[in-house]
């Protein structure tokens, strides 16, 4: 993979971890509760949010779900903010 590819991955996935954490916040969820709602482990969420985890598609959309959220709406607020 190309340095440039592997960087723009990387802040997708950073930026991907911000929705997360803002919407979970808005919600004033903790990791745990999120964690819970979503059938994940709490490290699992705090390395989702770090930028560390490289989700599939149905972890995007359990996470989605947890928070009442649309995947689509998540995503776009991660190209967004794209850290």
């Amino acid at each position: 993979m190309r340095k440039k590819d592997q960087k723009r991955k990387n802040s997708l996935l950073q930026g991907f971890g911000a929705a997360i954490r803002n919407r979970r916040i808005e919600q004033n969820m903790t990791q745990e509760e999120l964690g819970e709602a979503a059938q994940l482990h709490r490290t699992y969420i705090t390395d989702v949010e770090s930028g560390l985890r490289n989700l599939s598609f149905l972890t995007m959309e359990r996470l989605a779900d947890a928070l009442d959220s649309q995947l689509a709406d998540l995503i776009a607020e991660a190209e967004a903010t794209e850290i």
